[in-house]
Parts: structure tokens; sequence; C-alpha cells
């Protein structure tokens, strides 16, 4: 007869006196499993690094410098000043008036964009999958416009003499023209001469612009919500509009919040369209991009001094995306 013995409870799970624990597991390049996420982050790190970060610092170093024609020709190395290129420009009247357009463009261009983007992204969602596609196919053309060829399509289209925006007003009646603007004729009208009326061709240029991606991305958010909630949002007789905020948005609110901090940065450096709008003479017109750049390199260059413009407007994205951010995360706390 053989005897049998039964082992004590877990004895045929934990190792024997003076074993050693098994290493952890590793890839056949040696490396262990943990660490292959960060060795594939590092060439993208590095790319990040060569193309954003050394430009950014050499900015932040030259914000603090003299850099004029001659120090760029080689012939003087360019002297630190300290604090005297931002005190030069914080005395300047067109530094606030391009501080005050940059926000206040922004302030207008983000949340049209966003709310224009999503309504249409929300009706893509409802739309048939070929009708659908055809619709993006026709949008995404916008946005794939370079910047520059936006600001052309929209100068052209409100030019004074050969803008059809002038022409079409002309072609409504006299009577509803003056009921609706006051005026009834709108020949020569000078759209691209007064800021006031520059932003508002650059808000539609921009929204016009800038919209689809919104659209396409909530669009490819909605295609993960589960169509569960919507049938039982139907069922419990909600109209669109509350569906939409009690299902929809809080759903989506990660990639609204992208979206979100995206358009922020987008609207608040817009320089090309604005460029092709209004030139560099106007400089009622101009916004902090606008301001650096002609500063930087129109005669006389102030490399200097356009290099602190630049400074400021990297800082006031950096407090608005964060402060933007922490909200979200509080929010989502709550």
């Amino acid at each position: 007869m053989t005897n049998t013995s039964t082992l004590p409870r877990g004895g045929d799970r934990s190792p024997a006196r003076g074993s050693r624990r098994p290493n952890p597991p590793r890839k056949a390049s040696g490396l262990p499993a943990w660490s292959i996420p960060y060795v594939l982050l590092v060439p993208g790190l590095l790319v990040i690094g060569a193309l954003l970060l050394y430009p950014l610092i050499q900015m932040a170093i030259i914000a603090f410098q003299k850099v004029g024609l001659v120090q760029i020709s080689g012939k003087k190395p360019a002297t630190w000043v300290g604090l005297d290129n931002f005190t030069a420009f914080v005395d300047n009247d067109i530094f606030w008036s391009s501080l005050r357009n940059t926000v206040m463009f922004a302030v207008i261009a983000v949340p049209l964009t966003l709310v224009l983007g999503t309504a249409v992204g929300v009706l893509l969602h409802r739309l048939g999958k070929k009708m659908s596609l055809f619709v993006i196919i026709g949008i995404m053309f916008a946005w794939a416009v370079p910047p520059v060829a936006q600001g052309v399509i929209w100068r052209w289209l409100f030019d004074a003499e050969a803008g059809i925006v002038n022409w079409a007003l002309n072609l409504l009646p006299g009577w509803f023209s003056t009921a609706l603007f006051g005026r009834a004729d709108w020949t020569g009208e000078p759209w691209l001469n007064d800021p006031w009326s520059i932003y508002m061709v650059l808000v539609i240029c921009v929204v016009w612009a800038g919209f689809p991606f919104i659209a396409v991305s909530v669009l490819a958010g909605l295609k993960g919500v589960p169509a569960e909630l919507y049938e039982a949002a139907k069922v419990d007789g909600a109209t669109p509009w509350r569906t939409f905020w009690r299902i929809t948005f809080p759903l989506l609110k990660p990639v609204f919040a992208v979206l979100t901090v995206l358009s922020i940065i987008w609207d608040f450096k817009v320089f090309s369209q604005l460029y092709v709008l209004a030139g560099t003479n106007n400089r009622e017109a101009y916004n902090l991009s606008m301001y650096a750049v002609t500063e930087a390199f129109k005669a006389p260059p102030k490399m200097g001094s356009g290099a602190a413009i630049a400074l400021v407007l990297t800082v006031i994205l950096l407090i608005v995306t964060a402060a933007y951010i922490r909200q979200m995360f509080k929010q989502e706390d709550t």
C-alpha cells in the first residue's frame, strides 16, 4: 500500500526556502518589458526637442538680447539687455491693441468654430453612410486649404471693387437692405480697411476653415457611443437638445477638451490669414503674431523685440491652456 500525504494549504505555490524569485520577463531585445514603451517614446521626444524645444529656448534667449541688422550680419555680437525689450513694447499702444485684438478674436472665433463643428458632426452622425461620406469629403476641402490660400479666397470675396459680397448685397431689394443694414448701395464698400471689418472677415475665414476638423472629430467620437443609449433616450421621450447634454456631451467631454485647447492655440496665433487680409500697413489691425513678425523682420529688424513679444504670446497660451485643463480635471473630480 502506498502512503499518501496531503500538502499544507498553499504548499504547492510557495517557493522552496532559499530559492530565487523569477526574473522579470524580457523581450527579445534584452530590455525589461516595462521599459519598452519608454524606449519607443525616445525618437519622438528627440524630434520634438529638435523642432520645438530648441527654437523655443533660442527665442527665450534672444528676447533678452539686442539683435538687429548689425548682429544678424555678424559684425557685432548680440548684447544682453535684460528686460529692455519687454519694457519697450509695454509702453507702446500697438502692443495693447494687438493684445486686445488677439484675445477678442479668440473669444469669438473659438466658440463659433466649436459650436458649428459640433452641430455639423451631430448632423453627419444622423446621415446615411454614403451621404455622410460625401459631405465629409466636401467640407474637408476647406480644412485642407493652406492658410495663405484661405486669406486669398476671402480677400477676393470681400474685395471693394470686384468682390462677390458687394455684388450679392447690391442684388437685395433696396427696402430690405436699408431695413436690415441701414443702406442700399454697397458699391465699393472697403471691407478690408477698417480693423473691425477686417476681424469680421477673419472670423468668417477661420471658422470656415476650422469647423470641418471639429465636425470630423466629433463624428469619430459619436461612433463610439452605444446606440442603445440614444434608443433608450428616445423611448423616454427626451428631446434632441436634452439627449445631447445628458448623453453626448458627457461621453465626449475628453474630445471637446482636446478640441477646445487646440482651437485656442490655433486662434491665438493666427498669422497667415490676417497677413493676407490686412497686410502690415494697418497697425491697428495687428494681433500679437503679426506684431512680433513685423518687429522682428520689418526694416529696421529688431529680433530681440519680436522674440520678446512672441515669448509673451507663448506664456499667455500656456497659462490659458493650463487653466482650462485644470478646470476640466476639477469638473471630473466633482
